[in-house]
């Protein structure tokens, strides 16, 4: 079986692909496409790293052969640069989306298509819950392009062109490595840094809300995506996935409360109005009891997350952490 993942050298790309080669351990042939290669697979046959631009038709053409069974398109110009850079944006976030969805639409076969958009597609006057039917009004030009993405992947499903899955992320903290240029790296950064013993800066104000999953929930959640059978979907292919609803404020208190004073003494608050607004504008609670009866899940609370990141990134006793 031949899964794609776009955005496979990425954070999440190649945690993806550690998932599927666990639970298809004989019949997979897995494509990690993306505009670098990486060489976290090299020794395992099952697997190719390929370099390509998806938004390049040619590319895409190469990509999705007559033998792919699942795409999962990951690949994005991610919230803060988006923003910064519409033009990139909207080749990629969404004309990159539907030439991949127009190559999957030539298959002999549906392929299952696995599309991550983001809580960004909301925005305006909100709920004080995010319902199932609560409208898409995004208020970044990320938001605006990952919805697009979400009607095209639901139209090309409705016409039978491919068996669409669009999961709502939440926020995903802890993520390890280095800050990107998306609006909510801050999320990371404020828990990772301090944790790695740097400082760091929290852009928004305490009381801002968040809705948010651990890494390794949210490749679970990635990895159920594909599973789901169609007829358990309906009409609705857009999922709003398990997350913990938590203020800022509320997670550095947890960090102090796992870490100790001294680590949040490495945080200082220095406000951003346009990182402030665009994050804001982001709901911070939702109903997930579709996704629940799905099979999705959440995490317990944010203390474990930071623990499974500490155990993550320090698995031994002695490493120090401060």
């Amino acid at each position: 079986m031949k899964i794609i993942i776009t955005g496979g050298a990425g954070f999440l790309g190649q945690r993806l692909a550690k998932r599927l080669l666990q639970h298809y351990p004989d019949s997979i042939r897995l494509l990690l496409a993306d505009r670098v290669t990486t060489d976290a697979f090299a020794a395992d046959r099952r697997v190719q790293s390929v370099v390509c631009d998806i938004a390049q038709n040619a590319d895409v053409e190469r990509l999705v052969t007559p033998d792919t069974a699942v795409v999962y398109h990951l690949a994005a110009i991610v919230s803060g640069q988006a923003e910064a850079e519409f033009d990139l944006g909207m080749t990629i976030n969404l004309d990159a989306t539907r030439a991949l969805l127009e190559a999957s639409r030539r298959l002999p076969a549906p392929p299952k298509f696995v599309f991550t958009s983001s809580l960004a597609v909301f925005g305006g006057e909100l709920p004080a819950t995010v319902t199932d039917p609560t409208a898409v009004r995004p208020q970044s030009s990320y938001g605006a392009q990952k919805a697009m993405g979400e009607l095209l992947v639901n139209e090309y499903s409705r016409r039978g062109f491919v068996d669409g899955r669009v999961v709502r992320l939440p926020t995903i903290s802890v993520r390890p490595g280095k800050p990107n240029r998306a609006a909510s790296s801050f999320v990371s950064g404020i828990i990772r840094e301090p944790l790695n013993g740097e400082p760091a800066v929290c852009p928004v104000t305490r009381n801002v809300r968040l809705w948010l999953s651990s890494p390794a929930t949210a490749i679970e959640n990635l990895m159920h995506a594909h599973l789901i059978p169609a007829q358990s979907l309906g009409t609705n292919r857009t999922i709003n996935l398990p997350g913990l609803s938590v203020t800022v404020g509320e997670m550095i208190e947890t960090l102090e409360q796992v870490a100790g004073p001294e680590i949040v003494a490495r945080i200082r608050f220095e406000r951003d109005e346009v990182v402030e607004r665009i994050v804001s504008s982001w709901p911070g609670r939702f109903d997930t009891a579709r996704a629940a009866a799905l099979g999705f899940r959440g995490d317990q609370d944010f203390a474990s997350i930071i623990r499974g990141y500490r155990q993550e990134t320090f698995p031994t006793p002695s490493a120090s952490h401060a």
